[in-house]
């Protein structure tokens, strides 16, 4: 008898239409754009879009990561507003943690004069929010020592604070860094490698750039009528389409990265592909309301390698002749699943799924799925196998 082999990825596919907007802006305010297959299309950084997603995600799980230079001004506010602290002796305290960190930094300058204990660091920390809690707990312990110490006022003076202390909170994770990863090279075994993958989004068929031009009304001019006239015009770039867009979690990495806690691990992949799903970057949002929800959504739970179906949109979409993209995508991304399970073979696929709002079925994508849920739960079941036990495997 063979034994079914492991899950190992999980591969999310969603196809989604977005009206006139501008989800993610480059330096100039511009569309981001890519060419693909010869022509230009309209893209969302991979950043913005896991930004969305991360979000999301810490409120499902209940737990939030913090990204920062600031950390020690964050632990000072946080003596200063909970703990009763004096500002001085608290913004001494925060500079001598993040000094502790091992992290260069540098003192922030305002019109050109040093500002003695503001300290920034030349790396940004990502850690769990129950660092700072920890990190205040740690100031409390040498609060005599802080009391007694000298300021820092220059890029080379030390922290009388405990190091290994100090950089064994940096150290700590939760479920938000075990997902998505962390890079901290300044501090030794702090790294964590990510286990989801995040593409850049783009469009399935070619974009044009949108100029809107726009004025606003004075009210004061308007009611007086006394002059002509705009308070304000300006314009701004918008496209629209439908976008295909990929992630996938390397169900192996997550697991080590938790130690092996496979209760942990199936929670978080499931509440992953929830806001994966479901998340939206929100640039300019109270001028475009892009609210919209997928189309369809592809899950497959795969035992070989992960698979992007990005190439299905090589050839750009054709508009259909009653007009609309969405159709002939969903057709483009199905045909080009089976035409790739058919070439490749499809051992290594444990289950394949889609769920979407199209009447019309769509066999190369495996079993159609009446809701999202249901979708979700039966990926998240193959990939996280219930022993006679009854524990995840």
């Amino acid at each position: 008898m063979t034994a079914k082999p492991s899950a190992r990825f999980l591969c999310a596919h969603v196809l989604q239409t977005v009206p006139f907007a501008n989800l993610n802006r480059d330096d100039t305010n511009s569309v981001k754009t890519v060419q693909y297959g010869g022509v230009l299309r309209t893209r969302v950084s991979s950043q913005c879009w896991k930004r969305a997603v991360r979000t999301d995600f810490q409120q499902r799980i209940g737990q939030t990561a913090l990204r920062t230079r600031r950390i020690g001004e964050r632990v000072s506010r946080l003596l200063t507003e909970e703990r009763g602290w004096p500002e001085d002796l608290a913004a001494r305290a925060g500079a001598h943690l993040a000094v502790a960190s091992g992290i260069k930094f540098e003192l922030e300058e305002k019109e050109k004069q040093v500002q003695v204990n503001k300290v920034i660091g030349n790396a940004l920390v990502y850690v769990p929010q129950t660092a700072v809690d920890e990190l205040a707990d740690l100031a409390e312990e040498h609060r005599a020592d802080l009391e007694k110490a000298k300021d820092i006022k220059k890029s080379n003076d030390k922290s009388i604070l405990p190091k290994d202390r100090v950089t064994a909170v940096l150290r700590t994770r939760n479920g938000v860094i075990s997902v998505f990863g962390r890079m901290l090279a300044e501090v030794d075994n702090a790294g964590v490698d990510g286990a989801v993958q995040v593409a850049h989004v783009m469009t399935t068929h070619a974009t044009d750039i949108e100029i809107d031009y726009f004025s606003a009304v004075d009210d004061v001019t308007d009611d007086w009528n006394d002059s002509t006239g705009s308070g304000h015009m300006g314009h701004a770039e918008f496209s629209a389409g439908t976008f295909y867009r990929y992630a996938t979690i390397d169900l192996e990495e997550l697991a080590d990265n938790l130690g092996a806690d496979t209760k942990a691990a199936r929670e978080l992949a499931e509440a992953f592909l929830h806001s994966f799903v479901t998340s939206l970057p929100q640039a300019k949002k109270n001028s475009t309301a892009p609210n919209t929800v997928p189309d369809l959504i592809h899950l497959t739970v795969r035992a070989d390698r992960p698979l992007s179906l990005a190439a299905a949109f090589e050839k750009p979409v054709q508009m259909a002749q009653d007009g609309g993209y969405a159709a002939a995508s969903r057709d483009a991304l199905a045909q080009y699943a089976d035409a790739v399970n058919t070439f490749m073979g499809d051992d290594g696929i444990l289950l394949a799924g889609w769920t979407g709002l199209d009447a019309k079925d769509h066999t190369g994508l495996g079993d159609r799925h009446t809701a999202l849920n249901a979708l979700v739960t039966a990926a998240i079941e193959t990939a996280f196998v219930v022993g006679d036990s009854g524990a995840a495997e």
